[in-house]
Parts: structure tokens; sequence; C-alpha cells
């Protein structure tokens, strides 16, 4: 006699508003994979990757990010550009509608959480519309297992609606997509975009507010590894400047790629279960982790597939955006649980592509915080529509989309650490060396390695080093396996006048981006100015 097929488990979501719903709960990646295909949503790529289209969004949308202005958040929140706020009647109107949406329809609901110490661990229950939606956050987030499920208490709620679009005249929005924080509520409501990171940054966003304000503990977007000793190294850096690729070391086990907590207690935390990668110009060759993390269970993002279901990670006809999330166990070296101690070692890295900055410095507590608030990396031509010739790129604490506080309470908390625990910091230019883009050529990622592996052996301790004139960067003279002559980039410009010149328009642009930073920023942050 045949077993029967066990019932699809389900959990009833009246209490926040969604009526006679076909509620799927908790479902495997295998079964969200077949279903996504079966409802045409997605195909399965030669890998066993499901690969799906976002539809409308590709990216995030920032000017469509909201904090709801309540007694919590209307005296901490930075507000302005990036964090917009949003009437909380507003929000109840939306939200009921939202919900009414969902009302009827098959949904997908799944509790997971964030941190991964238990200390500051955050429930979450996330109801999503689509089931590849369901499965990113299978992916992203980490995952409870039996027991830990039976009494499961959500801290936040995601609701994730991305066919429900709002009517900004009626709604309060923007336009009709949206993704708004309610801190009072504790949800994060998601509509009109089918673009997965809103999921992702959402709670990342919830946490950069949560855990300075309520657990003295400093939120960072960031990677992180350890060594074989405990060491545990920190990875700054915006898109394009290598955070991934430098984080996924074969000598070190990885903690987490993008988004992490540094405790009272010196500790450093994951705080997903997953990574979320760009796969734009791929190979196995340059990332074999991302590369093999490709297969069942993944999701592939407005990626073009060949007739036989080949990726072509070079084609940009869909967007320069294009994605892979997969379950961090998809990578074979990795911290287990995703928990470091003892961090001895940040990484600031940017790709200047104007050529100026060296390829790696040693930074005063000042000019860390300076350079942290800063956040500075350098778009080049092609990444974005309309530019033709390298543009600074200035995000603050190397996040802004995603700190709600003022980016020197999370500078200040960094200082403090940084003395606390008598951690090295490190400017490391992953860009242009021997001119600017279109003359210069990208730093040898060989070369890059070898200094981040020098400062984590404690190689550099004893070497000599330069100031750089105009930004004050302790340069060492020598690294071993670097040739010297690229240590100091004028030495790498056959024109030294024009070196020159570029290293102070550079630092005129860091300062006039930090004008709104000074009223709020100590002396000691002040002095790791340039002198332009």
């Amino acid at each position: 006699m045949l077993a029967k097929k066990p019932l699809t488990k389900t959990i009833a979501l009246e209490k926040y508003g969604i009526k006679n719903a076909q509620v799927n709960y908790q479902l495997s990646p295998e079964e969200l994979h077949k279903i996504t295909i079966e409802k045409g949503q997605g195909v399965e790529s030669a890998s066993g990757a499901l690969a799906v289209n976002t539809g409308e969004f590709t990216g995030r949308s920032p000017k469509d990010r909201f904090i709801v202005k309540d007694d919590i958040t209307k005296d901490k929140v930075w507000w302005g550009d990036i964090n917009i706020p949003f009437d909380a009647d507003k929000f109840d109107a939306l939200y009921d509608k939202v919900t009414d949406y969902l009302s009827g329809k098959e949904v997908f609901a799944r509790d997971s959480y964030a941190c991964s110490d238990d200390k500051y661990r955050l429930n979450i229950r996330v109801i999503n519309e689509y089931p590849w939606s369901n499965l990113f956050a299978y992916n992203m987030f980490l995952r409870p297992h039996g027991k830990e499920l039976e009494n499961f208490q959500e801290d936040w709620l995601i609701v994730n609606a991305p066919g429900f679009e709002a009517d900004p005249e009626v709604d309060g929005t923007r336009q009709h997509n949206f993704a708004i924080l309610n801190f009072t509520k504790r949800i994060a409501l998601i509509g009109g975009t089918g673009y997965t990171g809103e999921i992702k940054k959402g709670i990342f966003s919830a946490l950069n507010f949560i855990l300075p304000v309520d657990k003295d503990t400093l939120p960072m977007h960031c990677s992180a590894n350890v060594g074989d000793d405990g060491d545990t190294a920190i990875f700054f850096g915006l898109s394009g400047t290598g955070k991934t690729t430098l984080s996924a070391d074969p000598e070190r086990k990885l903690i987490g790629d993008d988004e992490h907590g540094w405790t009272k207690e010196n500790k450093v935390f994951n705080f997903e279960g997953g990574c979320y990668a760009k796969v734009i110009n791929l190979s196995e060759e340059n990332e074999p982790d991302i590369y093999r993390a490709i297969k069942p269970g993944a999701i592939l993002e407005n990626v073009i597939l060949d007739e036989n279901g080949e990726v072509d990670f070079e084609n940009t006809e869909i967007t320069q955006n294009t994605r892979v999330s997969y379950p961090i166990h998809h990578i074979d070296n990795i911290q287990t649980p995703s928990i470091g101690e003892n961090p001895k070692n940040i990484f600031f890295l940017t790709a200047d592509a104007f050529g100026v900055l060296p390829p790696i410095s040693k930074l005063t507590p000042g000019q860390a915080a300076y350079h942290f608030i800063s956040g500075y990396t350098a778009k080049v031509a092609g990444t974005e529509a309309g530019i033709d010739e390298p543009v600074p790129s200035f995000s603050a604490c190397f996040g802004a989309p995603f700190m709600p506080l003022h980016p020197t309470k999370y500078a200040e908390m960094l200082s403090a650490k940084m003395k606390e625990n008598n951690v090295n910091v490190w400017l490391v230019n992953t860009g242009w060396t021997g001119g600017p883009y279109g003359v210069g050529s990208r730093m040898k990622l060989k070369y890059t390695r070898e200094m981040i592996s020098a400062a984590l052996e404690g190689k550099l301790e004893n070497v000599e080093f330069q100031q750089h004139p105009i930004f004050g960067l302790a340069m060492p003279k020598e690294v071993e396996g670097v040739p010297t002559e690229v240590l100091n980039p004028r030495d790498t410009w056959s024109d030294k006048e024009a070196y020159d010149k570029k290293a102070k328009t550079l630092a005129d642009s860091f300062n006039k981006n930090f004008e709104k930073f000074e009223k709020q920023a100590n002396e000691e942050i002040l002095s790791g100015a340039p002198k332009a």
C-alpha cells in the first residue's frame, strides 16, 4: 500500500488581516523550486539553479524606501533623502490594502531569523505572494529547525506583495512600488516590486537601528572571515570593490559576505544565512566559490540563458545587476556557527578609478572614522547610464541606503571598538594604478591578495612607512610579493604634475562630500580629512 502524501503544512494568517488564503508554510527549497516552474515564473538552468526575472525592478529603489515617523523613530532617525518619513495612518491604510489584496490568494509563509549569535537573534515571519520570493527568504535568512518552530513568535513581520501596486495620490507613496519599515508595529511592508533585495535590505535596515539603539552593537555592511588562530578580519566596500571576492579566502573561513554585527563582547556575527552575490562577468577561475554555489537551491536573477540553459554571465541585456542567492552552506570553507571573535584587522576597500589612492595604507583612528563616514569608491564608464568618465561615489558607512541613524553614530562606535581592541584599519585600493581609468590599469588581484595577506599575518608591523602628501595616509615602503614601485601611487604615474592635480581634485571631492557631516563630527574625525 502506498503511503499517503503528507499534507502541505499551513498556518493561519487571519491575525495579520490576510483572510481565506491558501497558505503554504515552511516549504522546502525543492518544493518552492518546483512550484515556481509549474506557475511559469521561472526556469531551471543547466546547473540546476532556478532562474527568475524580477520584472520591472532589477535593483533596489532607494527613493521609494520609507520609515514610519513615530515616537520610536522621530528623534533618532537621520531624516532626509535616504530615510524618508512616512505617516503612521497612511501606513495602516496601505497595510490593510495589501493584506486585502493577498486575501483569497495562494501565499507562501516562512519562519526564519536573523543574527547568528543567539543573544541578538531576531525572529522573522515572512509572507510572500510568490514562491521564489519565499525561496529567497529561505536562502538569505537563518533557518530554524524542529522544536524552534513549535512555539515560534516573530519579532518582525515581512509582508511582500510584488503584484500589488499603490496609488501614490491616495497611499502617500512616490510611485506604485514601496518598501516601508514600521518600528512600532515591527513590520516591513513591500509592494509593487519583485526585486528580492528589498526583503533582505528591509531587515538589514531594521537591525541598523535596533542593534546600536537597543543592544550596544555596531551593525556593519561588510564581509568577514576568520583565520586558523581565531583572528577575525572585516571587509567594508561598496559594489565592485572586491568585498565578496577578497573575503572568500581559501586560507580563512568565511563568516559571511555582507551584513554583520560587532558586539560589546567583541564578537562579530553574521546577520544572514546566505549570500546574495553579483554574477556579472562571473567566472570559475576568478570567483570559484560563487561559481560553484550556483546549483540546485540557488536562485539566479535577471540572467540570460542560452538554449541549453547555460548562463551568459557577460550579458547585461536585462541589467548590470544580475544576481544569485544561495544558502551559505553552498560555500565549502565556512565558519560554523557564523560567529568570529577577536577582530584584528579591518579593510576599507575602494575601487579608485582616478588612480590616486595607494594600493594599501594604514589609517589612524581619526582617518578610519573619516573614511568610514565617507564610504568612497568611484563609478566608471558603463556602470550606469550617462557615465562616460570616472565619477566619485560616496556612501556613508559603506551602506548609506540602509543606515537609519546619523553616520557619525556608527563611526564613533567603530572608533571606540578600534581603540578598545587595538584593531588595525587599512585602506585598500583595488582600482587603478599608473593613471586614471582609461590611462592606467586595474590593480592586479594577485597583488591585492598579497597586501591583505601581509597585513593579516603581521608582516607590515615592522616595515617602514611614508606619508601621502595630501591624504596623510601611511603607505608601506615594501610588501613581500608586491613590486615596490606600485606602493606609492605617484611613482606609478609618468606625469607627476598630473598626479598631483588629480589627487587635489579627489581630495576636494572628499571634503565637499563631508560638509554635510561636519557639524556632528568630533575633532578626531575631522582630523582624518585630506589636506587639499
